[in-house]
């Protein structure tokens, strides 16, 4: 257990896409003693993820689009099968989800359940995600979604069984965490 942190010094390393700082800190150890650590931490904003799901059918939406970072780490296509998300900005929590839903899946949604939240990857990056459900019908499809164009956003919009959604995760075809999140409180909740 570490006590009495104290920021001393942050350093910009980066401010293309989002921002990355190394910090310089001090802390008390249990012994009393002082002790000086630096640390990188990624800030990009905090976010919010949405698993819509269709009682009547047990079918669940999910999208599908690149991301750099996977196809870097081996994934060859980099496509990822993920729950609908999204940064915040300048939104609470509920707008956004609200927002990006719209957005990325087409269907517009208004009764929205948060179920909690998480961060990610606290190692190195400042993020929490809050993490929302809701029910759809396809009466709430408004367009056909894929993302803004000037976001440069190109997703595809994937509706899955939810069983075959869960059997996905054993077989590889969903590796995606906050997914994978999402469909395992459906299953724990009895929702679906």
């Amino acid at each position: 257990m570490i006590n009495d942190i104290h920021i001393l010094k942050t350093e910009i390393l980066s401010d293309n896409w989002y921002i990355l700082n190394k910090v310089t800190y001090e802390f008390t150890r249990p012994d009393g003693s002082k002790h000086i650590q630096n640390r990188e931490a990624y800030d990009r904003g905090n976010g919010a993820t949405i698993l819509l799901y269709n009682l009547e059918q047990k079918s669940i939406i999910l999208t599908k689009q690149f991301r750099l970072p996977t196809y870097l780490n081996g994934n060859p296509s980099g496509m990822l099968i993920e729950a609908c998300a999204g940064l915040l900005d300048k939104d609470n929590a509920e707008d956004c989800i609200k927002r990006e839903t719209e957005e990325e899946t087409g269907y517009k949604i208004t009764d929205v359940k948060k179920v909690f939240e998480a961060y990610m990857s606290p190692g190195s990056v400042t993020e929490i995600l809050y993490f929302f459900i809701a029910a759809y019908n396809k009466t709430m499809k408004v367009n056909d979604g894929g993302g803004l164009a000037h976001e440069e956003e190109h997703i595809e919009v994937l509706e899955f069984d939810f069983e075959d959604a869960l059997n996905m995760i054993d077989s590889g075809e969903i590796k995606d965490g906050k997914t994978i999140m999402l469909l395992q409180h459906l299953r724990l909740k009895s929702i679906l």
